[in-house]
């Protein structure tokens, strides 16, 4: 296997747009609902979603990339 292969494995799972999108949409959705209900706890449920979301992200990401390259 060549870095190469194992690089342009990466670059495709990462640029998954529809993925990314869909994460920055959820995240989004998490801090306008906490803006709009206000205080700090609906702050703090947002941080909660956005950290659980990214957690997501990763994981989808690490698996399309594993199942991209040639280990």
């Amino acid at each position: 296997m060549s870095r190469s292969d194992s690089r342009a494995a990466l670059a495709a799972a990462l640029g998954n747009h529809r993925r990314n999108l869909l994460a920055l949409g959820a995240i989004g959705l998490a801090f306008l609902a906490a803006e709009l209900v206000g205080g700090s706890p609906a702050r703090y449920g947002a941080y909660l979603v956005a950290f659980a979301v990214w957690m997501a992200w990763f994981v989808l990401a690490a698996v399309d990339w594993i199942a991209r390259a040639d280990f």
